[in-house]
């Protein structure tokens, strides 16, 4: 028996033109060198003996390693045939689907396509919130969120949502490949972000997975949210009913009321998840870390938070401000709305300090004295409080004060007498 030849790709030389496409769609190869891989084939013995892919490896115009992903990402793509859709390469994929890069024919743009998979695709409930995606995504309509295009399913039972092709990488992609963001940077990625969602909320949509693989950034620094995948109307009542008690989200951003499977989950669960999401760009790490899931979202329950600005001390005060109000566990000392967090972040992008953050400081403060119809003690020396709140000091002072009161009484009627 032969050894196989370590060099052998085990792509057949007669898909050479679509693999060849594939390549160089894919930037591991130029079309010159596919070209002059293409020149050899032609004057080799047998032409039809050894494929593209395998002259590219042999002329070390590609590795081996890159053209088995090439011939794994092709025969993807032969089995997800989109109609009117040419797919171009794998971009991602997960537990529920792949993504694919793909050239929409009619107008030959550059789209991005997930596409369920078919053991997914079975089961009704998993189907149903894909098509909840496409249309929440459709409802939106804004520079800094993925557009939807279509969603639909083929002849042989796939599921596709096509939408807008972004180039860039996640916000999560580039930090694992060791990328970390200045203050401001981050300031400029939470202002689109937030804006993004403001729109979603102002049209009853709550996104319940703010975090940063959902997060793409172009080449640009143009920020986009994408992934509506857990998107929920607020006032869908039926599907809130339905998931009590679950908690849907990501361990790692996910608000204490999502935890605890809340059924009136609003738009301040998305504030949470934005704060946790802001940590995490601004420190190089989430706010609560654990060995489990569950670990994490206890601490999200039950655990202080660090404030950013201790755990990295070259930011601001602001922006220290800025995430504690928003990753607040009780969500009525959060923002009041989406936009009362832009409004801080763009006064600290702008070195000024956050309004709403202090005026949430201040108004509690104000609550309190209001509610117990006292002033503000000013602080004494600790032993000075102490000796003033015991019952001694207490009762001496009572005795004191009548002893004064009986005297006057007593002067009074020595006066009158005379």
């Amino acid at each position: 028996m032969s050894t196989p030849d370590p060099n052998t790709t085990n792509i057949p030389a007669s898909q050479d033109t679509e693999i060849a496409k594939m390549i160089v769609d894919l930037g591991l190869a130029s079309r010159t060198e596919v070209e002059f891989c293409r020149e050899q084939q032609k004057h080799a013995s047998d032409p039809n003996g050894r494929s593209i892919a395998d002259l590219l490896v042999e002329h070390n115009f590609m590795t081996v390693n890159q053209a088995k992903r090439v011939r794994v990402q092709y025969t993807d793509q032969k089995k997800s045939h989109i109609p009117g859709y040419e797919l171009i390469s794998l971009l991602g994929k997960g537990a529920m689907g792949k993504v694919f890069k793909a050239r929409q024919v009619s107008l030959d743009r550059t789209v991005a396509i997930k596409v369920l998979l078919k053991k997914i695709g079975t089961s009704p409930e998993y189907v149903e919130r894909f098509y909840k995606e496409g249309k929440a995504a459709a409802r939106l309509s804004h520079p800094n969120m993925v557009n939807a295009i279509d969603v639909g399913s083929t002849p042989d039972g796939q599921h596709y949502f096509v939408m807008e092709y972004i180039e860039g990488k996640s916000l999560y992609d580039l930090m694992a490949d060791g990328r970390s963001f200045s203050e401001a940077e981050a300031l400029d990625i939470m202002i689109q972000v937030g804006e993004a969602l403001g729109q979603a909320h102002t049209r009853g949509l709550i996104h319940r997975d703010v975090k940063p693989k959902n997060i793409m950034l172009t080449p640009q620094g143009i920020a986009k949210l994408t992934d509506l995948g857990l998107a929920r109307d607020v006032d869908d009542k039926a599907a809130a009913k339905e998931e009590a008690g679950k908690a849907y989200g990501t361990p790692y951003y996910i608000s204490p009321e999502q935890i605890r499977g809340d059924v009136d989950i609003d738009f301040r669960a998305d504030i949470y998840s934005m704060g946790a999401t802001f940590y995490h760009l601004v420190t190089g790490r989430p706010p609560f870390e654990g060995d489990s899931p569950s670990t994490v979202m206890h601490k999200h329950l039950k655990q202080q938070l660090i404030p950013a600005d201790h755990v990295n001390t070259a930011l601001s005060t602001g922006v220290g401000e800025i995430i504690d109000v928003a990753m607040a566990k009780r969500r009525e000392e959060r923002y009041a709305s989406m936009e009362a967090m832009v409004e801080d972040l763009q006064a600290v992008r702008q070195n000024k300090p956050p309004i709403h953050a202090h005026r949430a400081v201040n108004l509690d403060e104000l609550a309190r004295i209001e509610e117990t119809g006292k002033t503000v003690d000013i602080p004494a020396p600790a032993a000075a409080q102490d000796v003033w709140q015991t019952p001694a000091f207490i009762g001496i002072a009572v005795v004191a004060g009548a002893s004064v009161l009986a005297n006057l009484i007593l002067l009074v009627f020595m006066f009158t007498r005379k």
